[in-house]
C-alpha cells in the first residue's frame, strides 16, 4: 500500500485560501518559470520546481478532497487534476445530479472510508489528501504518513487553515526535504508515530 500524503500550497501564516475561499497568489509558482509542468503547456515552473513536483505528481494514484473543493472546481469537469487516476470525495451529500457514472470520482461518507477507498484504488502509489478540513481530519485519525507544504511568501492573516480544525498536537519529524523554488519553499515532513 502506498503512503498517505497531506499536501497543499500554503501561506507563510498557515492558510490554504483566504476568507472567501480564494487561493490568491498561492499557486503563482505554477506560472513562475519556463519549464512546462504538464502536457497543457499552461503550467510553467522553474526547473527546480519541475524536478520536485513532476515526479511527485507521477506517483499519485488517488487524491482525497472534500465536497467544498469538488464543488468549487465543478468536479474538474469529470477529469482528475494533474493526471491523477482517481479522486475520492468526502461528502455526506449524494453525487451531483447528472454526474457521469464513468468519471473516476468516488463519493464516500467519512475520512476513514475515503482513505480505505483511495488506498484500494491507488495500490502501491501515493494517496494524496488535500490540506484543509478533510486533511486535518485524516491527520487527526492517524492516517497521514507525510506532510508536504509548498510555502508561498504571502501572509493572509485569516482564511482556511492548512490543518483545518485540528486542535490536538501532532508531532512531525524534522523536514527531510527543503527545496527553494521561484516564489515557493517546499517542505516535506514525516508524521511521527
Amino acid at each position: 500500500m502506498g503512503k498517505v500524503v497531506m499536501y497543499s500550497s500554503v501561506s507563510v501564516d498557515g492558510f490554504i485560501a483566504d476568507e472567501n475561499d480564494q487561493p490568491g497568489p498561492l499557486f503563482d509558482w505554477l506560472l513562475s518559470g519556463d519549464v512546462p509542468l504538464d502536457e497543457s503547456g499552461e503550467l510553467k515552473v522553474s526547473q527546480t520546481s519541475y524536478d520536485y513536483t513532476r515526479p511527485y505528481w507521477d506517483q499519485i494514484g488517488a487524491t482525497i478532497v472534500g465536497r467544498d473543493v469538488f464543488d468549487m472546481t465543478d468536479g474538474w469537469d469529470g477529469k482528475p487534476p494533474g493526471g491523477v487516476d482517481h479522486v475520492v470525495v468526502v461528502t455526506h451529500r449524494p453525487k451531483p445530479e447528472g454526474w457521469d457514472p464513468e468519471a473516476p470520482f468516488h463519493f464516500v461518507d467519512g475520512v476513514e472510508a475515503a482513505v480505505a477507498k483511495a488506498q484500494e484504488l491507488a495500490g502501491d502509489r501515493i494517496v494524496e489528501v488535500a490540506a484543509g478540513d478533510v486533511g486535518g481530519q485524516v491527520l487527526a485519525a492517524g492516517l497521514v504518513d507525510e506532510v508536504r507544504m509548498d510555502v508561498v511568501p504571502v501572509v493572509f492573516g485569516s482564511g482556511k487553515r492548512y490543518f483545518g480544525s485540528v486542535h490536538a498536537q501532532h508531532l512531525l519529524e524534522d523536514p527531510d526535504v527543503v527545496i527553494q523554488g521561484n516564489r515557493v519553499l517546499r517542505l516535506r515532513y514525516r508524521v511521527r508515530r
